[in-house]
């Protein structure tokens, strides 16, 4: 069964905003690497957007390289692949317990999302625990919370997995460049 790709008529986040400058205003086929990965077979699609915590994730569970293939093979020529990558590589001798709080909404609608990341011995991976706390009657209530494993990625290492998967004109755009808190990997499917 192949997943209905997202037709974006107007950017809706950071990822997305940076493919439309790129590819220029208009309605654009989207889809999620993790959809890519889990069951792709449709029509190729214009961009391929993966979160923030997506290739650190997959780079732990050996699946980096095979997902940045289906991801090119998902797109058009021309198409592009963007992600949100944490750059940790320098945190690992730190090796800190959590970034800053995430606050989203206003008033009753408000939540807070917390990571906690607990280091290998080595500073080359992390376990991550993601709690999302909402307003309750009086009182904040943890709504869900999620763990996973992660491996530090390189710039260097990024941009290497990139272009072994086939990808070109691989760029990096920094927080600044991009309006993500996170630098965002940008790849074109070539022609």
């Amino acid at each position: 069964m192949t997943a209905a790709p997202d037709v974006v008529p107007l950017p809706e986040d950071p990822l997305t905003e940076v493919a439309t400058a790129v590819l220029g205003s208009g309605r654009h086929v989207v889809l999620d690497l993790l959809d890519v990965v889990s069951h792709h077979g449709g029509p190729l699609v214009d961009v391929v957007r993966a979160g923030d915590d997506l290739l650190p994730r997959l780079a732990h569970e050996e699946a980096l390289d095979q997902a940045l293939r289906l991801a090119r093979q998902a797109l058009r020529p021309g198409g592009l692949f963007v992600a949100a990558v944490p750059e940790l590589d320098k945190l690992g001798r730190l090796r800190p317990t959590a970034p800053p709080p995430k606050v989203s909404g206003r008033g009753p609608n408000r939540q807070v999302t917390v990571q906690l990341w607990d280091w290998a011995a080595d500073g080359e991976s992390y376990a991550l625990e993601v709690v999302r706390l909402v307003r309750g009657e009086g009182t904040w209530e943890v709504a869900n919370t999620v763990s996973t494993r992660h491996r530090v990625l390189s710039p260097e290492q990024v941009s290497a997995s990139l272009t072994e998967a086939g990808f070109g004109a691989v760029q990096r755009l920094s927080p600044a460049e991009c309006g993500h808190p996170l630098p965002v990997w940008v790849a074109v499917a070539p022609a």
